[in-house]
């Protein structure tokens, strides 16, 4: 039997269809550059902690306790912790676990710190209950970021992905009106024209004079770059700012030296492998580029934070002699945020050992520290900050 052949359009109409989808990309691609890039500035200002403005008080740190925060049952993998505030000298810890990175019965817990100790941990997202809210399919969920706005609600920002892998991230961000018990799917961030994919979270947000705040994002397909979204006080999306011009840095920790300028220290990716530094001195419109910290970095996350007493602490992971990339975490502190000193490192083994991805919190005169411990659990450090000298 002959077989009747099936009619094909003509080769130019395909052409055709083509260059107009092509077309319809690149306008949607450019109108959306145009619309970030005409809100480029950073509107507010940020807000510093209430100190003296001369020269910062010297402090001490005691540790307190240092334990591990309690893991939910079958769940041998932890990473990425990062800690909220809460009223009453609380706070709330978020990390992932699950049988590994990027497993999907990973899912996002939280415990409570009250009275000195961790409530057992609670689930507050998983693949099905994000992609249930969202209404597409969720493939793997990855780190959490937290923010308590002046209001009380927990902002909690969750990298997600549909396809793909890290690279085509999304940033979920979802909120909680009852401290943390139970959270609701607000919106998908506008972080790219490319259907928000390739952007993530990793560091905490930076309170703005006007109740909002600056959330760091980071790019994350083929080359590397940190950025920052503004969030007005009602929480909205309205801004979005490159910060500095490297191709080879993520993970930017954004701390406030005054009311115009802020710093960022970020992940190396580069050859460089030492810790990367940006500045902006008008308030986040421009960001500059600054000489690398004498520091190494071989491409993992670092946290930081000005305390009340005017200083900065910093924690990053050290490298020397046979030690590997996360095998010693480090705090150290500093006057000017360019020169740092070793207080202490908080955790440290062989080679192959994984202490990383720190967050910082000072409640009160009392530092918090969580950080992963081997990729098996969230470990808590609690130090006294007191003045220099005091007993």
């Amino acid at each position: 039997m002959e077989k009747s052949a099936i009619p094909r359009p003509p080769r130019h109409h395909a052409i055709l269809l083509g260059g107009l989808l092509l077309a319809v990309l690149v306008l949607v691609i450019a109108a959306e550059a145009l619309r970030w890039r005409a809100t480029s500035g950073a509107g507010a200002v940020p807000t510093v902690p209430a100190m003296a403005t001369t020269s910062p008080d010297r402090v001490t740190l005691t540790e307190l306790s240092h334990a591990h925060i309690p893991a939910p049952r079958g769940m041998p993998s932890a990473h990425a912790s990062t800690l909220a505030a809460l009223p009453g000298n609380r706070m709330l810890a978020f990390w992932w676990a699950g049988s590994r990175e990027s497993g999907p019965d990973v899912k996002v817990f939280a415990s409570t710190w009250a009275h000195g100790a961790w409530s057992a941990p609670r689930m507050v997202a998983s693949r099905d209950t994000l992609g249930a809210e969202l209404g597409f399919g969720v493939r793997r969920i990855g780190n959490p970021v937290a923010w308590t706005d002046r209001t009380g609600k927990i902002h909690l920002y969750v990298v997600a992905t549909g396809l793909g892998g890290w690279a085509a991230a999304r940033i979920a961000h979802l909120v909680s009106n009852d401290q943390g018990a139970t959270f609701h799917v607000r919106r998908i961030l506008p972080t790219s024209p490319l259907f928000n994919t390739s952007a993530l979270v990793r560091t905490a947000p930076l309170m703005l004079s006007d109740g909002g705040w600056w959330l760091p994002v980071y790019f994350e397909i083929g080359n590397k770059y940190p950025m920052l979204m503004a969030f007005d006080a009602d929480g909205n999306p309205t801004t979005l700012a490159r910060i500095g011009n490297s191709t080879t840095t993520l993970q930017p920790a954004l701390v406030a030296i005054s009311k115009h300028e802020v710093r960022a220290l970020m992940r190396d990716d580069s050859e460089q492998q030492l810790v990367q530094h940006a500045a902006t001195l008008d308030g986040g419109a421009t960001w500059r580029d600054l000489p690398a910290l004498d520091l190494p970095n071989y491409s993992t996350s670092v946290a930081a934070i000005r305390l009340s007493s005017g200083q900065f602490l910093m924690l990053h992971n050290h490298v020397e002699g046979g030690a590997s990339a996360r095998s010693i975490l480090r705090l150290s502190i500093s006057d000017d945020m360019r020169s740092w000193r070793t207080i202490a490192d908080i955790a440290k083994g062989p080679a192959g050992d994984e202490f990383s991805y720190p967050s910082m919190e000072q409640v009160g005169n009392e530092l918090h520290i969580t950080y992963t411990w081997q990729r098996q659990a969230i470990a808590h450090h609690r130090y006294r900050i007191q003045p220099e000298g005091s007993t």
